[in-house]
């Protein structure tokens, strides 16, 4: 199996080495990832600008651009041949829910399926995020059984592991993603020169985070498998609003 790895973290970032090691064991890995930590850089692309690499000592490729660059890079260049699947992270910290519109971890993967190649995201959801080997053989186990299940066309994984050893780990639940309240307002700051600065506020707390959620599964101790959609067409309501479109006129 050939695989391209990316992530929103960067180059450097634990997690994409842990998941390059054990990935690695079962197919040929190539490491194409942002030079800088990335994170919320959602689907961005970098058009203003030409993209540089630089290969590391550890044959890692970093790109002076976003996830979706690295990923969009790699397929076309930097692979002699196209990958069989595209997989992003390992993230640190959650892709929950909506979080996952901001998520660059998520867009890297929903770049690979745009470009024609299976994808996956996987981040490690926990305070101190030290148990990434976990995520890393979750990750493992659900690409070799991705072999003989694939996935439809329009769709990628977006896993959840919890920060937890591997013997904690209750299992693995299929789920959908969760919401949140909005988060909070931004805060205005002052820098040391007196000039205002803002940040952004914490996240909304989980406004739905019921049985068969990612939150849900997360917080009992399971990973979390969401399938997402990347046609974002809300198919269902196309016919009625076709129906009150016929009444528009001019």
């Amino acid at each position: 199996m050939n695989i391209l790895l990316s992530n929103d973290d960067g180059v450097h970032a634990v997690g994409i080495k842990v998941l390059f090691d054990e990935l690695s064991k079962f197919a040929k890995v190539t490491v194409v990832a942002p030079d800088r930590n990335c994170s919320g850089a959602s689907n961005s692309l970098t058009l203003l600008n030409p993209l540089r690499t630089h290969t590391l000592e550890n044959n890692f490729i970093s790109v002076n651009g976003t996830p979706t660059d690295a990923v969009h890079l790699g397929i076309s260049q930097m692979m002699a041949t196209p990958p069989d699947l595209v997989v992003a992270g390992i993230n640190h910290g959650a892709n929950l829910g909506d979080d996952t519109l901001y998520s660059g971890t998520v867009a890297a993967a929903t770049e690979g399926r745009h470009m024609g190649m299976p994808a996956i995201a996987v981040s490690l959801v926990g305070k101190s995020e030290q148990y990434y080997q976990t995520a890393a053989v979750v990750t493992a186990k659900l690409i070799q059984r991705l072999a003989s299940h694939p996935l439809p066309a329009d769709q990628i994984l977006n896993i959840n592991v919890p920060d937890l050893p591997l013997a904690q780990l209750k299992g693995i639940k299929v789920t959908r993603l969760g919401h949140r309240h909005k988060a909070e307002a931004m805060k205005k700051q002052k820098d040391p020169w007196q000039r205002d600065i803002y940040w952004y506020g914490l996240l909304g707390k989980e406004l739905d985070a019921s049985e068969g959620t990612d939150f849900h599964a997360i917080a009992n101790g399971y990973a979390s498998v969401t399938p997402l959609t990347v046609d974002m067409t809300a198919h269902k309501s196309i016919e009625n609003i076709a129906t009150w479109l016929s009444e528009v006129s001019f």
